[in-house]
């Protein structure tokens, strides 16, 4: 049976093995699918069933190898620009977000639209859109590259500067001290983007912070549930893709945070087994974007190495579900 662990209490040490073999699994809660994932995969989803295959998305739904791959068994083609669409086809918009100029690109194409992107992404954007109407300069906190920062920053693009981490900040200019605010990539470490701001600070003490948190729930919550179980590990797994900055993440935040050892996998059978020597704890946790079958083949996996003790640690209960794109919403029934 799972033992859910407070936050504040940290992890309860004991001398004495729970199992024979002494090893054991910390299973980091919440884990897994955020709101806003879970939204952009039902939103595929439903757009298959209304439309029939090909259902073309824009980049990837979500940075997960194994969603990717079985929406594409199932009729779904991913492109990286809306050219390569047929003309009045459907067209999805990941969770990461997309730029005005990638809206218009869709409609010259006479493309139908469905727009996935995560809200809490959307509102960076409308935080992008408020500044930049004010003359604001605008310094985003994010990785160069990354679609969701090239979608924010596309709101305003005389106005958003890229900072990517802390040592980007010396080469960071602004017109006017005063007016000088930061907002950030909403999957990024909590703890490095508070580096980065601090940085900033030092630079630019008139600094504004944004009106709400930018780095989502979900991110936060999880790296927080792998700082209560990481010191008390000597390996933790992350599950999750390469290509998934809150997977990455979790890694770092994992080595950061205590853990002797840990490893990115997309699949349990990525795991060395070497990796297991000596070990006596394992912690297990998985990005937003990963399946929680994928966290099973893991917990499986282990208990075949004779890690069959798992125990929870919970920091965090999920509750916040966001509604599907208005266009693939079933009509509520009618009552008489």
């Amino acid at each position: 049976m799972s033992s859910a662990v407070p936050l504040n209490l940290g992890i309860a040490r004991s001398n004495a093995p729970t199992t024979a073999t002494g090893k054991r699994v910390l299973l980091a809660e919440p884990r897994g699918y955020c709101a806003g994932v879970d939204r952009a995969v039902e939103t595929v989803e439903r757009a298959l069933e209304k439309h029939g295959a090909p259902i073309y998305v824009r980049k990837e739904i979500v940075h997960n190898r194994h969603v990717v791959e079985t929406l594409s068994d199932r009729g779904v083609v991913f492109v990286d620009e809306t050219d390569e669409v047929p003309e009045n086809s459907v067209l999805v918009f990941s969770a990461h977000g997309v730029s005005p100029a990638v809206h218009e690109a869709a409609a010259a194409r006479s493309l139908h639209t469905i727009d996935a992107t995560c809200p809490l992404v959307t509102k960076v954007h409308q935080e992008a859109k408020r500044f930049a109407r004010d003359d604001f300069d605008i310094l985003l906190i994010g990785h160069e590259g990354h679609e969701e920062v090239e979608g924010t920053a596309g709101e305003a693009p005389d106005h958003v500067q890229l900072v990517d981490g802390p040592e980007s900040v010396d080469a960071v200019t602004v017109r006017d001290e005063s007016k000088v605010i930061w907002l950030s990539q909403t999957t990024l470490s909590v703890d490095e983007t508070m580096q980065t701001v601090a940085r900033l600070r030092e630079k630019f003490p008139l600094l504004q912070d944004p009106p709400s948190d930018d780095i989502c729930y979900a991110t936060q919550n999880r790296q927080v549930a792998v700082k209560a179980m990481a010191p008390e590990c000597d390996l933790v797994i992350v599950v999750g893709s390469r290509n998934s900055s809150n997977s990455v993440r979790l890694v770092e935040v994992a080595l950061g945070a205590g853990a002797k050892a840990s490893y990115l996998v997309d699949y349990a059978r990525e795991i060395d087994i070497a990796w297991l020597d000596g070990v006596q704890t394992v912690g297990v946790t998985s990005g937003a974007s990963v399946p929680e079958i994928l966290v099973s083949g893991v917990i499986d996996l282990l208990a075949e190495n004779g890690f069959n003790d798992v125990q929870s640690v919970t920091t965090a209960n999920e509750t916040l579900v966001f509604s599907l794109p208005r266009e693939l919403r079933k009509p509520s029934p009618t009552t008489g």
